[in-house]
């Protein structure tokens, strides 16, 4: 095999130790700087990468390096402020599918990862240019360099041979891989982030002497607050502001600080950012709104090329409420509340609401960070972060944009399992949606693409800020629930009645309690209360009473949660007060997660002590607290299920695609859908099994065909094909149950008549057996990168709209759920009494269709449809792809925005 390499767009990864270097290929202009590189190398560097102390090696290596392109050669280095700092490379020699691979790294760089991100960048340049392995050659005391390649994740035998070691890689990307990319990029994003989260210095750049101004807010908010590190402020017309000491730039600081705080005009922003990287700044906070595109290329590039995280720009601010630091750098009208909950936002108004929120429930905020234009810090910096702080117990997000979902699903995938992670699902609304170019198009919004995210991620997404902060209440203080079983207390029956409601429309289950459970109610309540489900304890009950049942309900067995919900009366001695008391009574530990609605509260949501030092969450309207439950109860689910793993079906011809790829794309170099031939012959090579058919362009040809292919019962159907025709069914252009050379003849002079200048040809099929139609796609999202589709099929696809979708690639768990969620569902499992459908044989068609997806970038669109599935068999009766001249883009690459 014939490697010809194209050069990878640079691109910036953190370090160990949170670093910014460039990771670019080699250009022959490098050449002075590579043998610098090697000069500077010790001799006893030079003797373990060389094998010798000649300083001619080096000067070769760098020769080697700068030359021409040649097939089957590629080199990366690393480089920080025009200095290379680190060289990777790989030779196949030309041919074959394993290169030779060798790394160097500047002294007194080593034990920081330079050689390691180094080697994970080749390794996916190598995987996309076809190498399937890596070999080298190193002296057995070159410890570091060994440890490299064991550490990487990927399977590495050794052979030792005298002094020398040949180590063999595999460059397979599996989850053990991935996994050990993520804990290196963990380790080093939050390297990354303590000069910006946990500086010891802050300079607010910009701030005013003049009242309302956002940089004297932010310089007054670090103050007031009590920020316990070294504050500055920047502006050359003061002294002092707000009592704390002004210098007139950052290069004049007496101390350079770890973050600055830009509140300065847009057109200031660059060369401000330039003057801070120059001093020495580690992170940036830009308040600053309105930078034009100029601007932000020149803001981003000064944050590159001197290492410094940023925040925003357009955003209102960041906060650490640890006591130790009190870092409040925020222009929001009052200071955080300290607690366990973190906080990310995109929008600056969600942010106050969100902090305003969480203060009042009392839980507060481990740490805050306002997005704003997410230029470099994302959401999945903050999950990271909050997953290693040893204070954050709770996730709260609101992003509009996600720069890298796949790299966020895994790391939501992990953080979820250890502490709630919630988002407010924005923008779900298809304003504007244009007409789709296929079934598969058309199914797949925005919308069900975020959806499916969050879904397999085990993210709690919500519908609006008041969902997400009555749903943090309750998973703050509440054990999860085994399952969605609800029992309902009131002491007014038409209030139970509305709770019961909106249990019933959450998506909870109201079971009847049972005689025994019946029996052991009625002992503790007053007469004339009805026992069943919701529980009428009647405005009669007392405290003791109340408390009473509900501790029966939270130990009966056949319950998951209990809804108490109350109206003020002046019956008996139960004043208001009094009933809630009864509710807020510790349960006992490990117990079902109880809901307090009172119909009189005048806020939305809050928390209410327990005797036993936890809290109740009390909800002003059954509706909330209803769908508090059912998120929590979907999250029990998500963690009692396996993790899942991504099946590898046999027999799929991984080179045989990209070659028909390929091919297709050189003779349609703007991409288009694939004629019916290149279609079944892409199916094939992911062993998706298919109904037989033949290509006919003339009517002899057609008739023999169909004598060919006629089933037992001598039917066929003939299909119009164009090229771009996509709906066939609503063209008119297919023909069924055509018996006899008679009727296929009449059917393709009715073709040629209809779609005289379109028509090149028709598919003839036996006519399929009955059986159940279903749908299933792929569209590959830009951002989101490929989603599997699936549902009900045939010609009502759009017009039912019953269809599931999962991210690929596909988990076994995926498939499960794709499967089980259309509400045609039950149709495949025999809900009739025809006997399920062939489900293995399903799964495996989902299963392929993914791995095609995730193989071929190129692939924009599979429209399969439909898809017949019978107790013996699942065959794909029709099909349509798409293809485009696109290059993958390995998702899992440590790098920044």
């Amino acid at each position: 095999m014939t490697h010809h390499v194209l050069e990878r767009p640079p691109v910036h990864a953190l370090l160990a130790d949170g670093t910014t270097v460039c990771i670019r290929t080699v250009r022959p202009e490098d050449h002075e700087r590579l043998r610098a590189l090697y000069d500077t190398m010790s001799a006893d560097n030079l003797r373990l990468r060389f094998f010798s102390i000649s300083r001619r090696s080096g000067l070769r290596a760098a020769d080697r390096a700068c030359a021409p392109a040649r097939p089957g050669y590629r080199a990366l280095l690393a480089e920080t402020q025009g200095r290379v700092i680190g060289l990777a490379e790989y030779d196949t020699g030309g041919k074959g599918d394993t290169a030779d691979i060798s790394v160097a790294v500047a002294d007194g760089l080593h034990h920081r990862g330079v050689g390691t991100l180094l080697v994970e960048h080749l390794v996916s340049a190598a995987r996309a240019d076809g190498v399937t392995a890596f070999t080298a050659d190193a002296l057995s005391e070159n410890r570091d360099i060994l440890r490299l390649f064991a550490d990487l994740g990927l399977r590495t035998a050794r052979h030792f041979d005298g002094p020398e070691v040949h180590c063999t890689i595999r460059l397979d990307q599996d989850d053990t891989y991935l996994s050990a990319v993520e804990a290196r990029g963990r380790a080093a994003a939050v390297a990354s982030l303590r000069p910006l989260l946990r500086p010891d210095g802050v300079a607010v750049v910009g701030a005013g002497r003049r009242p309302g101004s956002v940089g004297r807010a932010v310089l007054h908010h670090l103050k007031a607050g009590g920020f316990t590190r070294r504050l500055f402020a920047v502006n050359p017309a003061a002294t002092s502001i707000l009592g704390v000491p002004c210098f007139p730039s950052v290069g004049a600081l007496p101390r350079t600080p770890d973050l600055a705080v830009l509140a300065v005009p847009a057109a200031a922003v660059p060369a401000t950012a330039e003057e801070c990287g120059t001093a020495g700044v580690r992170a940036l906070l830009v308040v600053t709104a309105g930078l034009d595109a100029e601007q932000a290329r020149a803001l981003l590039a000064a944050c590159r090329t001197h290492g410094m995280r940023l925040v925003g720009p357009n955003c209102l601010g960041i906060a650490h409420t640890d006591p130790e630091l009190r870092l409040d750098a925020t222009f929001a009208a009052g200071h955080p509340r300290p607690g366990t909950a973190g906080v990310a936002v995109q929008s600056g108004g969600v942010g106050i609401a969100l902090l305003d929120g969480l203060s009042r429930l009392g839980i507060g905020i481990s740490s805050f960070v306002s997005l704003g234009d997410k230029y470099d810090v994302s959401g999945n910096d903050m999950l990271q972060w909050w997953e290693s702080d040893g204070r954050t117990d709770l996730a709260l997000l609101h992003l509009e944009s996600f720069g890298n979902p796949r790299a966020f699903s895994r790391t939501a995938r992990r953080v979820t399992r250890r502490m709630p992670v919630l988002t407010v699902d924005a923008g779900r609304t298809e304003a504007g949606r244009q007409a789709a170019a296929s079934h598969t198009a058309a199914a797949a919004t925005r919308t069900m693409t975020r959806q499916a995210l969050f879904t397999q991620a085990g993210v709690t997404a919500t519908r609006s800020v008041g969902e997400l902060l009555e749903t943090a209440a309750l998973l703050h203080t509440q054990p999860l629930p085994a399952g969605t079983r609800v029992a309902v207390v009131t002491n007014a029956g038409g209030a139970g009645v509305l709770t019961a409601d909106a249990c019933a429309e959450a998506g909870l289950v109201l079971p009847p309690l049972g005689t025994e459970a019946a029996d052991a109610l009625h002992a503790v309540l007053p007469a004339g209360a009805t026992v069943g489900n919701p529980v009428d304890a009647t405005a009669s009950v007392t405290e003791e009473q109340l408390a009473r049942c509900v501790d029966r309900l939270t130990e009966h067995g056949a319950i998951d949660a209990v809804v108490v919900a109350l109206v003020p009366t002046a019956v008996a001695a139960a004043t208001g007060d009094d009933l809630v008391r009864a509710v807020t009574r510790a349960p006992a530990p490990g117990t079902r997660p109880v809901a307090l609605v009172r119909l009189e509260q005048d806020v939305p949501v809050t928390l209410l002590p327990a005797a036993g030092g936890g809290s109740v969450p009390s909800y002003a309207e059954p509706q909330a607290a209803a769908r508090a439950l059912a998120h929590a109860a979907r999250r029990a689910a998500w963690l009692s299920r396996p993790a899942g793993t991504v099946p590898d079906p046999s027999g799929i011809d991984t080179a045989r695609a990209h070659a028909v790829a390929e091919t297709f794309l050189e003779a349609h170099p703007d991409g288009g859908w694939l004629d019916p031939g290149t279609c079944a012959e892409l199916l094939d090579a992911y062993g998706i099994p298919q109904i037989p058919w033949a290509f006919a362009d003339t009517e002899d040809d057609a008739v023999r065909a169909a004598r060919r292919l006629r089933g037992a019962d001598g039917r066929v159907v003939m299909k119009a094909h164009w090229p771009g025709l996509v709906h066939k069914s609503e063209a008119h252009a297919v023909h069924l149950d055509l018996q006899g050379d008679a009727q296929v003849r009449a059917a393709f002079r009715d073709f040629e008549t209809r779609f005289d200048g379109l028509l090149t040809g028709v598919v003839i099929q036996p006519l399929a057996a009955r059986g159940t139609e279903l749908f299933a796609g792929v569209v590959q999202d830009q951002v989101f990168g490929p989603l599997v589709l699936f549902g009900f099929g045939g010609t009502a696809t759009e017009v039912l709209a019953d269809h599931a979708a999962r991210l690929a690639p596909l988990t076994d768990q995926d498939v499960h759920d794709l499967i089980t969620s259309p509400r045609c569902a039950p149709l495949l499992f025999g809900a009739h009494g025809s006997g399920p459908v062939d489900l293995a044989g399903l799964e495996q068609v989902l299963l392929r269709l993914s791995r095609m997806a995730s193989d071929l970038p190129q692939l924009a669109e599979a429209d399969v449809n439909p898809v017949l599935a019978t107790p013996g068999a699942v065959t794909v009766l029709d099909s349509r792809l798409r293809l485009l001249p696109r290059r993958a883009q390995d998702p899992y690459l440590r790098r920044l925005r």
